[in-house]
């Protein structure tokens, strides 16, 4: 059972392990380099002792044993200590990387999950889920493809409310569970290896085994009669008996030929780097829950055979015997027994035996991964909340809003309301206010707060509800696409998932690529669709005249405003929403202070 820790000062919890690791780390390593030294030491003095068995002839040959066996015990010495060392610097790393996160240093550092960027997506690309500097790379601890692709799925599909209470219970349980999810993190291979999951689980509960069992028990006795025939041979019998021997064992090899072929390629391609997953496997199976939802996941990996950790090492051992057959040493051993045929149907002996399982095991290896990485998001901020979720009318309603990427040294907060009331709020504000910043705010912590993570609030509460940006927009070269004709047909896309869901939409500088005119009618059409709708959300804009938009929209709305001021001939911003219509633009002073003449 794992020990839990206080969640209060995770920097100084985090600072204590990293320092700790560190130095076992240099120990490990100074033990790594004494234990060297004396290796080298000791082969120099093999060399002398060999020297005086072969030319001075003053010791025995046997004296060569000595220097031999303490090198051997040495050696072996040194591979713990240098086993010791990597283990106690992936540990170091781990808190590293935690203290970066509380510092606002992590980017850069961590899986982009751009394989899962997707541009249509309602808001995959206006809120930076994926790439460098994204929400996937501040939140993602996982070790597996599988881990990996299921927080991608979390972000991308906002979860129903059971599905999210039953996150956010297992969430509060593995949050202060710090040695658990260091244990998850580091273990098996070097940190930054992904493990293709979804290829094993394809390869293993893919087509039916082609290699049966009666084929696997005839090529046992195939090459016991021709090992026997060997050895016979050896020992005093006539040479035609194993050469008939053999002649049958390469007739029944080349009838299976292609099929193992086929079975072993595919076999490496799916196995590779399975220690990996071993080590979490065996992790997971030691760990007791109490929440109801990391109990069923713990559940899953149950197994009418071998555990799973053990099931999968035995593949892997099978996987290294079949690389092993390349090594000229087997190659005599292998032609002897069929080893490649044999390992063949052994590998698929086991597919029949466990391959409709590695699914489920794999599922639930992802879900404690995506669940461990909001977890440390709870624990490293203790002050954050699990929203409410709720049915009824779409409302979101927080208070304390920030940015969760922005270090909170950075982050201003802000309150939103939104509801069938007040289901619009229309930001005005000059450049760099702010404006895009609280539409990905809200943005974020809704995707969040559906995923099943705490939010950067001190209070939040919201209905299901979909997600839809138009934040960053552009324009396509490729597709012949213009900024404007990318932004309706987005705009199209918030109104034909509106007519299917509640839709929670974010228009940042709405139909900003078109003239005033056409700007106005076009802006309340798209409104009054989207309220007709009962869609809830917010526009920002730079143009006063759709501030007052609701005038042709039977809906109220709420003018909000951020701010600016000049100060020593700077701008100044507070980044806080104030009641009402911005008063002034600041785009001229802005061209004088970056040095362009404005009369």
């Amino acid at each position: 059972m794992t020990n839990k820790v206080d969640r209060s000062e995770p920097r100084v919890e985090y600072t204590r392990r990293q320092g700790n690791h560190q130095r076992r780390a240099d120990a490990s390593l100074a033990t790594e380099n004494l234990l060297g030294n004396l290796r080298m030491g000791l082969f120099l003095g093999a060399l002398v002792t060999l020297w005086l068995v072969v030319v001075s002839h003053l010791f025995h040959a046997a004296w060569l044993l000595v220097p031999a066996g303490i090198f051997v015990m040495l050696g072996v010495r040194h591979e713990r200590a240098r086993r010791r060392r990597q283990s106690a610097e992936r540990r170091a790393a781990f808190y590293t990387r935690a203290l970066a996160r509380l510092d606002g240093t992590w980017h850069g550092d961590g899986p982009t999950g751009s394989v899962f960027d997707d541009p249509p997506h309602p808001y995959a690309g206006d809120l930076d889920l994926f790439g460098d500097a994204s929400l996937f790379q501040y939140l993602c601890a996982a070790r597996t493809r599988q881990g990996e692709t299921t927080l991608a799925t979390w972000l991308l599909a906002p979860a129903d409310q059971n599905q999210v209470l039953a996150r956010q219970g297992a969430v509060r349980e593995l949050a202060p569970m710090l040695d658990f999810r260091e244990d998850l993190a580091v273990l098996g291979a070097e940190v930054g290896h992904r493990l293709e999951g979804p290829t094993l689980a394809d390869w293993a509960a893919g087509r039916e085994p082609a290699l049966t069992r009666a084929s696997r028990m005839v090529a046992f006795g195939v090459a016991a009669v021709s090992a026997a025939a060997v050895i016979g041979w050896l020992l005093g019998l006539p040479g035609w008996v194993p050469m008939t021997a053999l002649a049958g064992q390469m007739l029944f090899a080349r009838f299976y030929r292609s099929t193992v072929r086929r079975v072993v390629a595919d076999a490496e391609r799916a196995t590779s780097s399975l220690t990996t997953v071993v080590a979490l496997l065996a992790r997971l199976e030691r760990e007791a829950f109490t929440d109801g939802y990391l109990r069923r996941l713990a559940d899953a990996l149950g197994s009418d055979g071998l555990p799973p950790s053990q099931a999968i090492a035995r593949l892997e051992r099978l996987a290294n015997w079949l690389d092993s057959r390349r090594n000229p040493f087997a190659i005599p051993l292998f032609g002897l027994v069929m080893g490649t045929t044999q390992l063949a149907m052994a590998v698929e002996a086991w597919r029949r035996r466990y391959g409709s399982a590695v699914p489920r095991w794999l599922t639930a290896v992802g879900d404690f991964e995506a669940l461990s990485s909001l977890a440390a998001r709870a624990y490293d901020h203790p002050e954050d909340v699990f929203p409410t979720v709720r049915d009824g009318p779409p409302s979101l309603v927080a208070v304390g809003l920030g940015h969760p990427l922005l270090p909170s040294s950075m982050c201003v907060p802000n309150d939103v309301e939104l509801n069938a009331d007040v289901p619009l709020w229309m930001v005005s504000g000059s450049n760099m206010s702010g404006k895009s910043t609280l539409l990905r705010a809200v943005g974020v912590n809704t995707v969040l707060a559906l995923a099943g993570a705490t939010v950067k609030a001190s209070a939040m509460s919201l209905t299901p509800l979909q997600v839809v940006a138009s934040i960053r927009i552009s324009d396509s070269l490729q597709d012949g696409k213009s900024r404007f004709y990318a932004e309706i047909l987005r705009l199209r896309q918030m109104m034909e998932l509106a007519e299917k869901e509640p839709v929670l939409f974010l228009i940042d500088e709405l139909l900003h690529g078109t003239n005033s005119h056409d700007r106005r009618i076009g802006a309340e059409a798209i409104v009054r669709g989207l309220l007709d709708r009962h869609a809830i959300g917010l526009v920002t804009t730079h143009d006063l005249a759709l501030t007052t938009v609701d005038d042709g929209v039977p809906y109220a709305m709420r003018n909000v405003h951020l701010r600016d001021h000049l100060e020593a001939g700077e701008m100044v911003f507070d980044y806080r929403l104030h009641p009402g219509v911005v008063h002034h633009s600041n785009a001229l002073a802005l061209m004088k202070q970056v040095g362009l003449e404005v009369d």
